[in-house]
């Protein structure tokens, strides 16, 4: 739920400075200099790549929230048998011994959306965020065409 909450508030914010920045690029525009003129471009071009970008994150954790909610109605969700630190964080040791695991299942049925999560769910506990949210973008991917 903090996760939800801190996305609304970035949504938020990003909103906010864009419209900020939108009106001095419209001042910016309206100065007879070129200088002036390029960064009024620039700053109504920027702000909006930003807002794309938040757009496609907000999108990927809807879709990755969603995908967690029908693999765990299933019972789908791998239980969490590695250890746990005080802190909250599990032991990578032991989540990269059940890595293969995961690995194995995605060879086995590759266009399997659930077997995509528990990979992506299986890099995200061993601390690879980079290949947790690519085997999630796969398992979206997926789940998208199967329905």
């Amino acid at each position: 739920m903090r996760g939800r909450i801190a996305a609304i508030v970035m949504a938020a914010l990003l909103l906010l400075y864009i419209v900020f920045v939108f009106q001095y690029a419209l001042r910016l525009l309206t100065i007879d200099l070129l200088v002036a003129r390029v960064m009024g471009v620039a700053l109504i071009v920027l702000p909006l790549v930003g807002a794309w970008a938040l757009g496609a994150e907000l999108l990927f954790g809807i879709r990755t929230e969603r995908l967690t909610k029908l693999l765990e109605a299933e019972g789908g969700l791998p239980v969490e048998t590695a250890s746990i630190s005080p802190s909250g964080r599990v032991d990578r040791a032991a989540a990269d011994a059940e890595f293969p695991r995961y690995q194995a299942e995605v060879e086995a049925e590759p266009e399997s959306w659930r077997a995509w999560f528990r990979l992506g769910l299986a890099y995200d506990a061993s601390g690879d965020r980079r290949r947790a949210r690519w085997a999630t973008r796969q398992a979206i991917s997926w789940s998208r065409r199967r329905g």
